[in-house]
């Protein structure tokens, strides 16, 4: 790889195609390159939540998500490979057990806000669920294993428990929604 990150300026995609990690060339439109820009967004806004105060736990396992995205993305470029396995959507569903017991059962619909983390954590939630349609979008056409979009569903659960960890890390509660409240 160093020789190949070693010219960012390549220009062979002019002409409106890019290359997958095959050395196979599709438009940079094409359903695949949706689904692996998705994934890179997501993992660069994890990049801004990162940027704020976490438990230090919390911050170790979104950095290891960081790399699984990564993977994804290696995964998704390379038409038939595999990097993302069973046990990384275990992880996750690990994560998700061990982030859910520290907090009170929901009685209502809470809104994205809070403490600046929580509702960047939110933002990544929302990018992940994109990437995870374009995933189904590209399954659709394309043969691809199943592990990818069961992780990208995990995360985004995960990333809905975080925004309510981050709101009581940072000393607030969840924002919920007032469904009675006067409009107008």
């Amino acid at each position: 790889m160093g020789n190949r990150l070693s010219k960012i300026a390549t220009r062979t995609g002019d002409k409106g195609t890019t290359g997958l990690g095959d050395g196979s060339r599709v438009d940079k439109d094409n359903v695949r390159i949706q689904a692996i820009g998705e994934v890179d967004e997501l993992n660069s806004n994890l990049g801004v939540l990162l940027a704020e105060p976490l438990p230090d736990d919390l911050r170790e396992e979104l950095v290891s998500i960081q790399h699984d995205l990564f993977d994804l993305g290696g995964e998704l470029c390379i038409p038939g490979y595999q990097m993302i396995k069973e046990e990384h959507v275990e992880r996750l569903d690990a994560l998700l057990a061990k982030y859910n017991a520290t907090l009170p059962a929901l009685t209502e619909f809470i809104l994205p806000a809070g403490s600046r983390a929580a509702a960047v954590s939110h933002v990544c939630r929302t990018v992940c669920r994109r990437a995870e349609r374009a995933i189904v979008t590209l399954g659709k056409v394309e043969t691809i294993h199943d592990f990818p979009r069961q992780y990208v569903n995990r995360l985004s659960d995960l990333l809905f428990v975080l925004a309510r960890v981050l709101n009581r890390f940072a000393g607030g509660s969840d924002v919920l929604w007032h469904h009675d409240r006067k409009r107008g």
